[in-house]
């Protein structure tokens, strides 16, 4: 039965329609794998294993009655930001601890109208800032392909519950990086859609401007299946797009040949490459040649402002939206004598962690009267110009690929102290997050001390079918996603 938590989730689809298995044995198979490795790897915060059981036992009653749904019976996990009726949510932090929403939020309706059995919600970096799941209010998350690595973050709960088979596909969130590089760290498949193509209704805010709800699956099909479910307008949501949706599953396999393919050389100079990834990316880019795309070498050279645009940004964005959490609507309150000054300073003091801290003070320092015109309008300035830098990429070719990340998954602890090289660590996800474009990370090699390498590719605003195709035609010609982490 443990065979069955490794399948994707297009494999268990075709398993359930078959009558091979049932939606209940598969959401036992997946919650027994949780039950071996869960005390080593820590991706979940919440695991609702009754309520599982429950769901997969009526997914399999409504699919005898012929009921037909995209996802019915598949157990899905889901990022502790997103708000998930009856099941606590705390965004990774103390402040927030007890907190349970009383509604979903739409991206979790839309998997529960696919028929998706919810898991439960898994470990992140509080209030998605970080990029290791070092920084959650409820212990860090362990790398399976090993454990004295991190898996990444924020969303690292979410990679490393889907890498080891503690579920078959998961929700993570994106506003630097935070589903591609957690993706590429664990070596699955990790999709950041154009901004405002999934709603962010229910999404528990850290920078609106950036943040977007993102699918964590195994493979690139899988990931198109999700997005199919997860994609369309929202009235709860002002910047959701209204575009039609298309079905991403299919014209996957139409191939890429003739495809021009834009290789930034801005993100291959002096960024401190390990030199396993620069050999992965060198490969990878040798295969998409062989599968008939057109090599084209061009500059986006805003490239290098990028981490300080985005640092400017989020912050300022963040310190404004985390400004609600302050003792007296949700979550813990500090009610020690005092005045009410001094219960907003306890609880806020005890009950955010000193990232969280780090970046308000920032992101209030950012937007106070006498910096405001100096960093926060001048960032916004020099974003448009990182969009610009994309936009014309665009009229040149037809995808950008390049690293996920500089390096494989780092030691837990090593850049805990360092918040610079902590945030370095995404250099190559920040741009294209900054620009507001569709980009994704899949498997593309591992390093020698057999940690996974990924490999992003970048799209122009909505053309997340045209990104899906590419990165399938490399997927097949290479099976990097077919290799799993052994820990039971």
């Amino acid at each position: 039965m443990s065979t069955l938590a490794d399948l994707t989730i297009h494999e268990a689809l075709d398993l359930l329609d078959s009558r091979e298995i049932s939606a209940f044995e598969l959401t036992q198979a997946v919650l027994s794998r949780v039950a071996a490795t869960e005390d080593r790897v820590h991706a979940y915060l919440n695991l609702d294993a009754e309520g599982a059981l429950a769901q997969a036992a009526k997914a399999d009653k409504e699919r005898l009655s012929g009921l037909q749904a995209a996802l019915l019976g598949i157990p899905i996990a889901v990022k502790d930001n997103i708000s998930t009726q009856g099941i606590e949510t705390t965004c990774g932090s103390k402040i927030l601890k007890g907190y349970i929403p009383p509604f979903d939020a739409t991206a979790i309706k839309h998997l529960k109208d696919a028929g998706a059995v919810i898991l439960g919600k898994t470990n992140q970096d509080e209030f998605a800032m970080g990029s290791s799941t070092e920084n959650s209010g409820y212990g860090v998350t362990h790398n399976p392909w090993n454990l004295d690595r991190v898996p990444g973050g924020s969303s690292g709960g979410s990679a490393a519950a889907v890498s080891v088979g503690e579920a078959l596909g998961a929700l993570g969130t994106d506003t630097g990086g935070s589903v591609r590089q957690p993706a590429a760290f664990c070596g699955i498949v990790g999709l950041r859609p154009s901004y405002g193509r999934i709603s962010r209704y229910g999404l528990i805010a850290f920078a609106s401007s950036l943040d977007q709800i993102g699918p964590l699956t195994r493979d690139v099909e899988d990931a198109a299946l999700l997005l199919s479910v997860l994609a369309g307008a929202d009235p709860r949501d002002s910047t959701c797009r209204p575009n039609p949706v298309p079905t991403y599953t299919e014209g996957l396999d139409t191939g890429i040949k003739g495809l021009r393919i834009g290789i930034p050389t801005d993100y291959l100079a002096g960024q401190g490459i390990q030199p396993a990834v620069a050999k992965a990316l060198k490969e990878a880019l040798a295969c998409l040649e062989e599968a008939g795309a057109e090599l084209v070498e061009l500059r986006l050279p805003h490239t290098q402002y990028g981490i300080a645009t985005y640092y400017l940004i989020a912050t300022a964005e963040a310190s404004t939206n985390l400004a609600r959490f302050d003792g007296v609507r949700y979550g813990i309150r500090i009610a020690e004598e005092g005045t009410l000054e001094q219960m907003y300073a306890q609880t806020r003091g005890q009950g955010l962690g000193e990232e969280v801290k780090r970046r308000i003070m920032l992101g209030t320092y950012t937007l106070s009267a006498g910096y405001y015109d100096a960093y926060y309008i001048k960032a916004q300035k020099v974003r448009t110009l990182i969009k610009q830098d994309f936009d014309q990429a665009f009229e040149q070719v037809d995808i950008l690929v390049g690293p996920t990340t500089p390096t494989t998954a780092f030691k837990l602890g090593e850049h805990i102290t360092d918040p610079l090289q902590m945030y370095l660590e995404d250099i190559f996800t920040i741009p294209p997050a900054l620009a507001g474009i569709p980009c994704m990370s899949v498997p593309c090699g591992f390093d020698a001390e057999g940690l996974p390498v990924g490999l992003q590719f970048m799209a122009p605003p909505m053309e997340e079918a045209q990104l899906l195709k590419a990165a399938y035609a490399y997927e097949k010609m290479t099976r990097w996603n077919k290799r799993r982490p052994v820990l039971c």
